[in-house]
This record gives C-alpha cells, sequence and structure tokens, in this order.
C-alpha cells in the first residue's frame, strides 16, 4: 500500500524524535542504554510527534490548499456563470474550454495555410500564363502577324481570370462583413432561370449538354430576393454542372412549389463527388482534385458565394453527389 506524503513524512519525523530521544539518554548517562524504559519513553516520544506533525502538516497544508482554491474561485467567479460548481468542477471546466480553443485554433491555423495556399495556386496560373504570352510578344512575337494577336488575346484571358479571383473575393468579404446590402423585391423566378440558361447557352452547346427546366404547370412563380445575387446563384449552379457534366448529358433545374417556400435543385449527370470532400465543398478555393480541375475555369470560390448569398436570404443549401451519377444542388427561397 502506497502511503501519503504526509503519512510518510510524519513517520519518518517521529523516527527520527526516538532517535534523538536515544541519543541525548545516551549523552546523559550512557547507562541508560540498557534501560528498558529509555526505549519505551524514546517510542511513545516518537508516536506522539508523529501523530502532531501528521496533523499539523495536515491542517497546514489544508490551509494552503483553502487559499490556492480560494484565489482560483475569485478568477472563475469572473468568468463562471454557475458559481454552484465546486472548484474542482470549475477548473475542470476552465481545461475543457481551454483544450477546445487550442483545438480550434489549430484548425483555424491549419485551414488559413491551406487558404493561401490554394489562393496562390489560383492565382499562379493566369499569372505565369500572362507572364509567358508577353515574353513572348517582346522577344520578337509582337512582329509576327501570325502570333501577335492570338497571344494578345490568350493573355487578356488570363487577365480577365484574375480579375474575376479578385472580384469574388471581394464580393465574398462584403457579403460576410455585412457591407454587402441586397435589395429585395419581387423576382420571376421561372424568367430568371431562363436568362441564365440562355447566357450558358454557348458554352452547354459546346459539351452537347441539354440544360432544361422541370416547373410546376403554372405561368410563373414569384419569390423574395435580391435578383442579381439571385442570378449569380444560379450562374454558378448551372455553370458547374455543365464544366463538370459529361460529354452529352443533362443539367436539369428542377423548381417545386411548397407552402411558403420554393423548393430549387440544379443537377448534372456528370463526373459527382466522392461522398468525403461533400462537407468542405462550399470552402474559399477548395477542389476537389483530379476529378475537378483547375483548368475547367472559375475563380474557386463560386460555391463560397452561392452559400453566403443563400444564408444572407435567411436561406440553406445541401449537396447531394455520387461517383460516376451525378451531383445535386438543393437550396430554397422564399416566395413574395
Amino acid at each position: 500500500m502506497k502511503l501519503s506524503p504526509v503519512i510518510s513524512f510524519s513517520i519518518l519525523v517521529g523516527f527520527t524524535a526516538s532517535l534523538l530521544v536515544l541519543t541525548v539518554g545516551y549523552f546523559l548517562n550512557p547507562d541508560f542504554i540498557t534501560t528498558p524504559s529509555l526505549y519505551f519513553y524514546s517510542i511513545i516520544a516518537g508516536v506522539i510527534i508523529s501523530l502532531t506533525s501528521y496533523f499539523v502538516f495536515k491542517v497546514y497544508i489544508k490551509n494552503q490548499f483553502k487559499k490556492i482554491y480560494a484565489s482560483i474561485d475569485q478568477v472563475f467567479d469572473n468568468t463562471t456563470e454557475d458559481s454552484g460548481n465546486t472548484t474542482q468542477e470549475k477548473i475542470e471546466s476552465w481545461i475543457a474550454e481551454r483544450s477546445k480553443e487550442v483545438k480550434e485554433l489549430k484548425t483555424t491555423e491549419a485551414y488559413r495555410r491551406e487558404f493561401f495556399g490554394n489562393l496562390a495556386h489560383e492565382l499562379k496560373t493566369p499569372v505565369f500564363s500572362v507572364e509567358g504570352y508577353i515574353l513572348t510578344l517582346l522577344e520578337g512575337g509582337l512582329e509576327d502577324e501570325n502570333i501577335n494577336r492570338k497571344f494578345l488575346e490568350k493573355a487578356a484571358k488570363g487577365v480577365d481570370r484574375i480579375t474575376k479571383v479578385i472580384q469574388d473575393m471581394d464580393t465574398i468579404t462584403k457579403i460576410e462583413s455585412g457591407e454587402l446590402k441586397l435589395n429585395f423585391k419581387k423576382v420571376g423566378l421561372f424568367d430568371l432561370v431562363k436568362t441564365v440558361i440562355s447566357e450558358l447557352e454557348d458554352i452547354a452547346e459546346t459539351k452537347k449538354i441539354s440544360v432544361v427546366m422541370e416547373k410546376p404547370n403554372v405561368i410563373e412563380l414569384f419569390v423574395s430576393g435580391d435578383k442579381l445575387k439571385l442570378e449569380q446563384i444560379f450562374t454558378n449552379l448551372i455553370a458547374n454542372s455543365i464544366y463538370y457534366g459529361d460529354q452529352d448529358g443533362k443539367t436539369t433545374i428542377t423548381i417545386k412549389e411548397l407552402r411558403n417556400k420554393i423548393e430549387i435543385t440544379v443537377k448534372d449527370n456528370g463526373i459527382g463527388i466522392q461522398k468525403n470532400h461533400l462537407p468542405r465543398l462550399f470552402e474559399r478555393f477548395y477542389r476537389v482534385e483530379k476529378s475537378r480541375d483547375r483548368n475547367q475555369g472559375g475563380s474557386g470560390i463560386g460555391l463560397a458565394i452561392v452559400k453566403h448569398i443563400i444564408e444572407a436570404h435567411n436561406q440553406s443549401i445541401t449537396v447531394e453527389s455520387d461517383l460516376n451519377k451525378g451531383t445535386g444542388f438543393t437550396f430554397s427561397l422564399d416566395k413574395f
């Protein structure tokens, strides 16, 4: 059995006291060392001093801990709402909270590193592309009529992509900070979707993808929202479905009328996304590598903007996907 430090120390003090009594008795009269009474008195003295030491140290240490706990209580009383908890519970709660904060900070730091790495990657490709075309022109290509205009047009596309990244970053920053105010008004949903489909018609025809709208048998459904931002939502989702859809595939925009809301689903029958990527799909610059290549275009934060705009409309968006079967995004809007 393992003795506590206080008991061990008290026994040591008592043993030392017994030896001291024997030593003093011997120096007073060497004949006392053979007297049984001297050993008896030394043992009694040792026991008494051991017990005395034990209680003295126990009380002293207890008082010291009381002072420590009282100091801790003063700190935690300012930060803990539940004053009924014991000091031990407060300490454990404080440790748990700090551990959670440290974990969150580590996660945030990891996201920060990944974010800047992805941002650098998004900008590096078009910047190097523009640099290459310009250097070629400066090194003599400018006088060659067969390549000068072609290279300038390619450089312009690279600049457009850089501009798109910056504009999208500015948009999402304003949304998150609350600086971007939405202009809520009555919006015709069918008309809006048809406009976006028409704008993306050339891209869809290039991949021979049909884009269709499945809607209730009514002339029009009206929603409450910011028309320009809603157009941005549909443009991002439909464009993504075309970029990552299969050749000769299909994109379907399904509109369902609910009691107080309109539910919209944008679904393709393309390459799909693995389940483990879905939770992070709306993060800025997060791309599903291999299947969703950066060369497809876009700024890399289109879905993050979509999510923020939908949340600014007090709604939410979900995604479902099966690999090699397709992906569907579903969100709702308030009826007008």
